[in-house]
């Protein structure tokens, strides 16, 4: 009883902070962040982790709009434990006899999947059944997804969120600095021969050997090492569900290393030749940056051309640095 008046406070807390910056400021960034260190008030889920969830589905989920609040979506099977006829929302305690999940989260006895206080309240709930700590929530996410990649990436953006304690995070940077001499041009999906027939995935950005490569968006550091075709390369996955690529490395970094929360500008590595053989082989071809992008869906990950994103990062940064 005592934890339904929080929610409620909460909720009536919230719905102020909502209406005034739909009115006087239209931050998005601002009301999810409210929102989400409400709910943490409430259950003790740290609000990174909702917020890293919250981001998560938001990109694997296509019909949600750009200025939806709350993306995480339920099924209906799931959320009201028995198929329905129509979507209207049932009282939580008539979902409790269906053996669903949804729960009431701003105090109407209500569970509507497609109000925003009782979508993060129910997922607030769910994971709370299995703890609050770390491994604990890791060990929610795994269940809720069924799939290592998803905990993978909400773990990693849920560390994003917390170092830099916002989700304001979409500013991106071009992979090398703009004062150093550097080509490229669009080479996706070019022929290539190296072991076997197969495309190009990715730009080809030519510089001088040693010239810095920097992280061109907020992420961490996923893999790191050797490949026979990317030689030295690095990979890191964004808060946005795409995994960025930069392969035939001279070197790394000092300090670099898998786990690294990285933001754009971040130095992770340096300009080479290496690749098209064992650890170790370079010279095959000219010193350049392999860039390559890759999404995720939350069922299966892709390359896409990254030139247009290449483009616009060049023109933002050319742009600070004026």
């Amino acid at each position: 009883m005592l934890k339904r008046i929080w929610i409620v406070f909460i909720a009536l807390l919230c719905v102020p902070l909502t209406m005034q910056a739909e009115t006087d400021d239209p931050n998005p960034y601002q009301q999810k962040m409210d929102l989400f260190k409400n709910m943490e008030t409430v259950t003790q889920i740290p609000w990174y982790y909702l917020a890293a969830i919250n981001q998560y589905e938001k990109n694997i989920h296509k019909s949600h709009a750009s200025d939806d609040l709350i993306s995480i979506t339920f099924p209906s099977h799931l959320w009201n434990g028995a198929p329905t006829t129509d979507d209207k929302p049932l009282k939580e305690s008539e979902i409790e006899l269906l053996g669903g999940i949804g729960k009431d989260g701003d105090g109407d006895k209500f569970a509507d999947r497609t109000n925003d206080y009782d979508i993060l309240f129910t997922m607030a709930e769910w994971i709370k059944q299995y703890g609050i700590t770390e491994q604990d929530i890791k060990i929610a996410v795994w269940n809720y997804y069924q799939r290592e990649l998803s905990v993978q990436t909400v773990m990693n953006t849920a560390k994003v969120y917390k170092k830099f304690n916002t989700i304001d995070l979409q500013k991106g940077m071009f992979p090398v600095p703009l004062h150093h001499n550097y080509s490229y041009k669009n080479t996706w999906g070019d022929a290539r021969g190296f072991g076997g027939r197969r495309i190009h995935e990715g730009t080809d950005i030519f510089a001088n050997y040693g010239v810095p490569v920097r992280a061109t968006a907020y992420g961490v550091v996923e893999m790191k090492g050797w490949n026979r075709y990317g030689g030295w390369r690095i990979g890191i996955r964004d808060i946005n569900n795409i995994y960025h690529y930069f392969a035939h490395l001279n070197g790394f970094e000092k300090g670099v290393k898998v786990g690294q929360v990285v933001k754009p500008g971040d130095v992770v590595g340096y300009v080479g030749a290496t690749g098209y053989g064992p650890p170790g082989t370079s010279g095959k071809f000219p010193p350049h940056l392999h860039y390559g992008m890759y999404r995720d869906n939350g069922h299966s990950e892709w390359s896409f051309d990254p030139y247009p994103h290449l483009r616009k990062w060049e023109r933002e940064t050319r742009k600070l640095k004026k």
